[in-house]
Formats: C-alpha cells, sequence, structure tokens
C-alpha cells in the first residue's frame, strides 16, 4: 500500500442542521486517480470543501499528508465546477492560468519568465496555446474548464481536488482530460475527482470513495465498485437522512469557536 496523503476521521458536516457528511471514516494512498462517487446531495462537493478547510466541521477533521491543509495548501491545486466561476469576470485565458503561479509563490511575490513559461506549457498539455488572449467569457464550456485545469497544473501541485471536471464537456474534451489525469498520476500525481458517471467510473479510477451522507465503500475499484456497494450508495437516501436528522436533534455537538 502507497504511503496515505488523505485521512479523515469522524467527519461531520451539516448545513441548516441537515447532515451533508455523517461520521465519516477513510484513508487514500497518493499516487492514485480516485474517484468520489455518490448520488446528487450526497456530499461529495461538501467533502473536497472540507479537505481544504473551507465549510465548518462538526466533528472529527481531514488530514493531508498527516497535517492541516494550511500548512500544506501550496501543494494542493483545486479546480472548482464551472457553475461556481463568474465566467463575465474580465480576464484572458492567459491571466486564468497564471493565477496558478501566485497560487504556487504567494499573492505578493513577482511573476518571473519561468513562471510565464510554465504557464504556457499548462496551456499547451490541455490545448489551449491557440486561445491565451481569448476571454474567457468568449470560451466553450469545455474550453472553460481547461482553462482552469491549466490553472491547476500551473501550480506545479502534489495534490489535485477536481470538481466534476467533466461535466458540461463534449466526448473529445472528456477524453483528452483523462488522459492527461491519467499522465499526472504516472508522474506522482494524486488526483481525486468528484464524478457523476458510473458507466465511465471503472475505467478512469484506480480507487473510489463512495458516498451518501455516510461512506459506504472506500478502495481499489476493482475491490469495491460492485453492485452490494453501488445499492448502498445509491439506494433509499431519504430514509437515511430522517434517520441521520433524528439522531442529530439527540446530539449535542460542541460549538465551535474562532
Amino acid at each position: 500500500m502507497s504511503k496515505t496523503i488523505i485521512e479523515a476521521h469522524d467527519l461531520t458536516v451539516s448545513y441548516n442542521k441537515k447532515p451533508v457528511l455523517w461520521n465519516v471514516d477513510f484513508e487514500i494512498p497518493e499516487g492514485q486517480l480516485i474517484g468520489i462517487i455518490g448520488p446528487n446531495g450526497a456530499g461529495k462537493s461538501t467533502l473536497l470543501k472540507s479537505m481544504m478547510g473551507l465549510i465548518e466541521t462538526q466533528s472529527g477533521y481531514i488530514k493531508l499528508w498527516d497535517k492541516d491543509f494550511e500548512q500544506v495548501k501550496s501543494r494542493i491545486a483545486y479546480v472548482p465546477q464551472r457553475e461556481s466561476v463568474d465566467w463575465d469576470f474580465p480576464a484572458s485565458v492567459f491571466d486564468i492560468a497564471l493565477m496558478g503561479r501566485y497560487q504556487q509563490k504567494g499573492l505578493f511575490k513577482s511573476i518571473t519568465k519561468q513562471d510565464k513559461e510554465i504557464t504556457l506549457e499548462a496551456l499547451k498539455k490541455v490545448n489551449l496555446s491557440d486561445y491565451i488572449h481569448r476571454q474567457i467569457s468568449e470560451l466553450s464550456g469545455g474550453q472553460q474548464q481547461r482553462t482552469f485545469l491549466a490553472r491547476a497544473l500551473a501550480q506545479e501541485a502534489d495534490l489535485y481536488l477536481m470538481d466534476e471536471p467533466f461535466a458540461g464537456v463534449d466526448a473529445a474534451t472528456e477524453q483528452a482530460i483523462i488522459d492527461l489525469l491519467k499522465s499526472m498520476k504516472e508522474a506522482g500525481k494524486t488526483i481525486v475527482v468528484v464524478h457523476h458517471d458510473l458507466q465511465s467510473a471503472p475505467e478512469y479510477f484506480d480507487w473510489v470513495l463512495m458516498l451518501n451522507t455516510i461512506l459506504t465503500a472506500n478502495g481499489p475499484t476493482e475491490e469495491v465498485f460492485n453492485k452490494e456497494n453501488l445499492n448502498k450508495t445509491y439506494g433509499g437516501k431519504l430514509t437515511l437522512l430522517n434517520k441521520i436528522g433524528n439522531l442529530m436533534d439527540q446530539t449535542e455537538f460542541p460549538t465551535r469557536k474562532g
């Protein structure tokens, strides 16, 4: 087994007293292409945000390389859902991709010629070299997705967290993205992808983490991606939420200060 890169213990997150993640425990090895799968509202995006400390947890914790996110954030790149981005923001493809260098170096460091070369190389890898001066609002959905992928590549991170990178892209773009992710894995990177297409999951991922508010399965794809775990993950969600909601009403979580 490879070294553990992400570890969660007793992780519980709720919105307006409604549980989104409940008592989640897992370990994920580094150097893998990992899929997080589950139905809509199962907590997949919430789990990614928890890894980055973007949302408050009711209990438990997540460690990255056995450290808190703030200690290792320069080693982590994030590709958000396309719907969460303001595509009317006045910036070029190159400007967006170059932001990855600021995330790597810090906001107040000067951008060098080498930073620009790294950014251009990242854009080349996602086939956007001919679009570097184009405004992001003028791009297709697939091109916008690849722009944010280039930003992540320019950061030269070790761990990549991607929230539905295949959403809204055509088949050719999806294939180009998965080929790139596989080559990144071969270069020793760890990639965690929120994914909704069950048909492609066994082909794309070495490892899958299956969620439906609770963790239903976690492990090598060939071991855990099976009918039994799929039934656990996609069946009975409303019943499960009601049971957990009742339990949360009976449990007093300590108020988090700070």
